[in-house]
């Protein structure tokens, strides 16, 4: 095909669509992944090691494609699914300039790209994957195209007060497909964006080589964003995709986010799939989260009311701010703060709206100067942790292919953590180890929060310590105990951290009175070799009831009311 006429948007004859299993999205463990670096369509066996793995591919072969592809994905969907995640994120799939390896550089939305597989290739691992009650979602790029034509010479051009240049050729003869999308007057043409954070310019403007679609009030913007419905609409009918995430939104107009989630949504209703999920890329200030999440919610741009479509980004604050208290080397109080706004926010955003998707490692890492996994200068330990936290704390969790088995690339360049876990050049061996500690340990964490109500969907406060059982406080420093409860009804879950590296802690944690103003113990779920007594101050003990834990460094304990 290479028109949108030929496309069909009616329901695909004899398919049987999902209409999506019993959880409600944020009850989900997302395992997000770069199609192209997880696994070849080579049969191969895990190397056995016992904490952690670099990762396999140097600097030279990190920048082009390995080899990965949709049927390694198929032909190890248990792995991804015994490490308790309960869907994947794929990185994008359609047809992407030769020298692009990510999927980002689109040239082709009515194929897959030859490198990855087939549309029955992403059709089987969909429908595999519901069988295991899993759901699959497409990162897709609504913002920009591949790098498919040329401005004048050849010449790279930037971003200079809205001025709009010549587009001088296409790249190739035969493509963007569709057909529809060789029309200059359908992108801005307005040269590389300079400075990200400036107005109108990151909205304008191209990222890097790729090129900006026409992103106005224009009749031009309009058939573009129709385009792109109806195109991605057609990946839900013939695959049966559950969701999708959506990059680079903060560099779009609100309209078009709109128009495209409340679409989209009700495209997929129409074929029976409930809770199509769309959660978006978006990087700045809690307020521009706030414009974009909740498709009920009510919000006036240019004297115009819109309902967007998203329901949920991904929590760059959190990012941000996670990893320094994990590794001992920041204080608490900010992340106290985040959990705070969450929780304040949630109130205007209406149901599930605080629950973002958290995630301690990605593919780009937007706002870094160095490119480093959170497992680089990191504990065994405090990997665990760091994934631990997520699964525990409210939120979505996400955890970045290869975290599991403690990948610690870093470098100047998005390549460096883009590692392979397979061997490019060697064709029998992959990391795909379940028996890693750090593997063992998430997976664990994993089926406690995939059976407890309480870590789903219970309240969470962040809990007062004390060294002495009498004077509570929160904590303050750096390296110290961090402690929050998830509670639901009458269930606490508490879940506490030793963010020391070098030192033990004896700590006492206050829990909820009432809760546990009866209960003698508390049940050791995870990290701590035995129950742990109930302890109390005041009349009758029963003012304030907090247990008494002995932590060593990095220790990372989740404990249950009995």
């Amino acid at each position: 095909m290479r028109s949108i006429k030929e496309i069909l948007l009616t329901p695909k004859p004899g398919k049987k669509y999902w209409r999506g299993c019993h959880r409600e999205w944020r009850e989900e463990f997302i395992y997000f992944l770069l199609v192209d670096r997880f696994h070849d369509s080579i049969n191969r066996h895990p190397l056995d090691f016992a904490d952690r793995h670099p990762g396999f591919g140097v600097n030279h072969q990190l920048q082009q494609s390995c080899g990965g592809t949709v049927r390694g994905i198929i032909n190890h969907i248990e792995y991804i699914r015994n490490l308790g995640c309960t869907s994947i994120w794929l990185s994008p799939l359609f047809g992407n300039n030769p020298e692009s390896y990510h999927g980002y550089a689109i040239d082709n939305y009515l194929d897959i790209d030859s490198r990855w597989g087939s549309k029955e290739d992403l059709e089987e691992l969909v429908e595999i994957a519901h069988d295991l009650d899993m759901r699959v979602f497409l990162d897709i790029v609504l913002r920009y195209s591949g790098n498919n034509w040329n401005y004048p010479g050849g010449n790279e051009y930037y971003y200079y007060e809205g001025l709009q240049y010549p587009l001088e050729n296409w790249r190739f003869p035969d493509k963007p497909i569709p057909d529809e999308l060789r029309n200059p007057d359908l992108y801005n043409r307005k040269g590389q964006i300079r400075n990200f954070e400036a107005q109108p310019e990151a909205r304008d403007g191209d990222f890097f080589s790729m090129k900006a679609f026409r992103n106005d009030d224009s009749r031009e913007s309009l058939y573009v964003q129709d385009l792109l419905i109806s195109l991605h609409c057609y990946w839900i009918r013939e695959t049966d995709i559950d969701g999708f995430r959506v990059d680079a939104v903060k560099h779009m107009r609100e309209e078009a986010i709109s128009r495209f989630c409340s679409h989209v949504r009700e495209y997929a209703y129409s074929l029976g799939k409930r809770n199509f999920f769309l959660f978006g890329e978006l990087l700045g200030a809690e307020e521009t989260y706030n414009r974009y999440i909740g498709p009920k919610t009510p919000v006036t741009v240019e004297d115009k009311n819109l309902y967007y479509g998203l329901n949920s980004v991904l929590d760059f604050p959190l990012y941000h701010i996670l990893e320094g208290v994990i590794k001992g080397i920041a204080s608490p109080e900010k992340l106290i703060d985040r959990y705070t706004a969450l929780q304040k926010n949630a109130l205007s955003r209406g149901e599930n709206g605080e629950y973002l998707v958290t995630f301690i490692d990605n593919h780009d890492q937007v706002g870094r100067n160095l490119k480093a996994r959170f497992g680089h200068d990191a504990t065994p330990q405090q990997i665990v942790a760091g994934i631990g936290f997520l699964l525990c704390a409210l939120g979505t969790p996400c955890i970045y292919y290869g975290t599991e088995q403690g990948m610690e690339g870093a470098g100047n360049g998005d390549w460096f953590i883009r590692e392979c876990l397979f061997d490019p050049e060697e064709k029998n061996s992959n990391l795909l180890n379940c028996k890693s500690s750090i593997y063992q340990a998430i997976s664990t964490i994993a089926k406690i929060r995939n059976t407890s109500p309480v870590l789903k969907f219970g309240r969470m406060y962040i809990r007062k310590l004390s060294v002495d059982g009498h004077s509570f406080h929160l904590p303050e420093c750096p390296k110290c105990t961090l402690a929050f409860s998830r509670i639901l009804f009458n269930e606490e879950i508490l879940v506490v951290y030793n963010s020391s590296n070098c030192d033990a802690k004896v700590e006492h944690v206050e829990i909820d009175c009432r809760i546990n103003s009866e209960s003698k113990s508390m049940k050791s779920l995870f990290g701590y070799e035995s129950d742990v007594e109930v302890l109390g101050q005041g009349k009758n003990g029963g003012e304030i009831r907090y247990v008494g834990l002995y932590l060593k460094p990095m220790q990372f304990v989740i404990l249950k009311s009995s």
